[in-house]
């Protein structure tokens, strides 16, 4: 391991020269389009379901089969293209997007669907355990968390956009159009990354080995656990919020898509406030933003039969988790900072692992239970991810251990 750590008060291990805003503002239209891709099926769950045959609950593991790909395929793009110039491997993934969108869009039973959520598990894994480590070469030591702020704001763009557009995309011009406009976005995104990326010659050797030795770390397993606690229980409500909006406060599909989009306007502020906490204390940021998902839960538990008090918790909701990556980022990356990249896979891992495991109860639950179970599971996880971070995160995380 080396003793050139990031701080942000010590930039003197800065190798780097002129920051090259441009590639990273293109590394943030890329994970756009990832994201937006991602969970358009949150919003198109019903004319999906509809239009194909099949039943609500298995429309949403299309969510699932894509962050069950994107868990193993996290590390093992690091891995496998540890020999390749990171250009080319960026240029493949942003590809995978374009392909899996147009399938997606021709898909014309759930087998092509699927597959194309494969494809799109593939590009956005290697994406997001990448992302850390492009970034830090493209920008200079000291530079680093603003980069990542840039590439966050792709992530609270498409949060803002995914959902209320391919809701409205869907009751307009069909759900097949929302997809062919993720793959529009993914050429856009290609273009503009074939201008602005420099060449990547492969560097470092992250392996299996490096990534355990990681693990190993107290700060690191508390951090990955809180997530996969939180995260799993977001995606087990997110995933199904059409059906419950449509069930308890009986919005139709307008309203729907304006309680969306303030969803993700909330989660839009929730990015710039969770990285001001963050800044301070990365513990406090993971705690308070899980801590105001139960408020969310308990608020769709409770009163959500009001449309009013539906659409301000859907709002809030979006305002905390929101605030989650950027914090949980910043605590994991401080207790290995001299290991950004294999952390960086192992918290992509945990994510899509969450996903996968949310979406999956999330369809047991709504088929036994109905949408109140499910928000109240996410009220119940979020609780028990607080804890986590309360009583076990510490008081400080150290810049490097062991």
């Amino acid at each position: 391991m080396t003793d050139c750590t990031f701080d942000q008060e010590n930039p003197s291990c800065d190798t780097r020269g002129k920051a090259a805003w441009d590639a990273v503002i293109s590394l943030s239209l890329g994970v756009f389009g990832l994201v937006t891709a991602e969970f358009l099926p949150a919003s198109l769950l019903t004319p999906i379901s509809a239009d194909l045959g099949i039943s609500s609950g298995t429309a949403g593991q299309t969510v699932t089969v894509t962050a069950v790909v994107g868990a193993l395929a996290g590390p093992g793009v690091v891995i496998g293209t540890r020999s390749l110039n990171r250009r080319w491997t960026l240029f493949g993934l942003t590809a995978l997007l374009i392909v899996s969108s147009v399938l997606a869009a021709i898909a014309n039973g759930l087998p092509l669907l699927l597959l194309s959520r494969v494809l799109l598990g593939i590009g956005l894994g290697g994406f997001w355990a990448m992302s850390a480590a492009l970034a830090m070469r493209l920008v200079p030591m000291h530079l680093l968390p603003r980069a990542m702020a840039v590439i966050f704001t792709g992530v609270s763009v498409a949060t803002v956009c995914a959902a209320p557009l391919g809701a409205y995309i869907g009751s307009t011009l069909g759900w097949r159009a929302a997809f062919m406009l993720t793959a529009a976005v993914g050429l856009l995104t290609l273009l503009v990354q074939v201008v602005t990326i420099p060449s990547l010659p492969p560097t470092g050797s992250a392996g299996l080995g490096t990534m355990a030795a990681v693990l190993k770390r107290p700060k690191v397993r508390i951090g990955l656990f809180a997530t996969l606690l939180i995260v799993a229980g977001h995606f087990a409500g997110f995933t199904y919020i059409r059906p419950y909006l449509e069930t308890i406060p009986h919005l139709n599909v307008e309203m729907i898509s304006l309680v969306l989009l303030a969803y993700g306007i909330g989660g839009f502020f929730g990015n710039i406030v969770g990285g001001m906490i963050a800044e301070r204390s990365s513990r406090l940021g993971v705690a308070s933003a899980a801590s105001l998902v139960v408020v969310a839960a308990v608020i769709l538990v409770s009163a959500g039969a009001s449309p009013i008090a539906s659409a301000a918790a859907v709002t809030l909701w979006g305002f905390a988790f929101g605030a989650l990556p950027v914090s949980i980022q910043s605590y994991v990356t401080r207790a290995a900072s001299d290991e950004a990249e294999s952390v960086g896979a192992l918290l992509l891992t945990t994510f899509q692992v969450a996903i996968s495991s949310g979406a999956v109860l999330g369809g047991v639950l709504i088929d036994l239970q109905g949408p109140l179970g499910v928000m109240s599971f996410v009220g119940v996880a979020a609780m028990l991810g607080t804890s986590v971070m309360l009583v076990r995160g510490g008081r400080r995380v150290q810049l490097s251990e062991g």
